[in-house]
């Protein structure tokens, strides 16, 4: 499976960004999805995460109420909306695939990841 994030850029804290990940080759509706991001001299962190079907998502304590993970499986596209950003959520972010299982935070555990979008949130 190859992943492609897009529609990272720089946006005023407060703001709104919606990134997009599109998926090639593999079964994309078999797969749960994930977003993290990773800034300068820190851990990659998780975000986000949604079930092969949609109905089940999970975000890190940092975005809960302010980000959304979706998917359109006929797109083979994952969506992460982000509201109300803010200057600590200036990272890379990376869309990520995992084959099996349930959820998880756990980078280490998906088996797919895409090149990254930059997000920059000004104060």
């Amino acid at each position: 499976v190859q992943l492609q994030a897009s529609g990272g850029g720089l946006v005023q804290a407060g703001g709104s960004l919606r990134l997009s990940c599109a998926a090639s080759g593999g079964t994309f509706s078999s797969y749960a999805l994930g977003w993290f991001r990773q800034a300068p001299g820190k851990e990659r962190e998780f975000v986000a995460a949604i079930s092969w079907s949609g109905v089940t998502t999970d975000y890190g304590d940092s975005v809960k109420g302010r980000f959304t993970i979706s998917r359109d499986n006929a797109k083979n596209t994952v969506y992460l909306q982000m509201n109300s950003l803010k200057p600590e959520g200036t990272a890379v972010y990376y869309c990520a695939a995992r084959r099996l299982g349930l959820l998880t935070h756990q980078a280490t555990s998906y088996d797919y990841w895409g090149q990254g979008t930059q997000v920059t949130v000004s104060s």
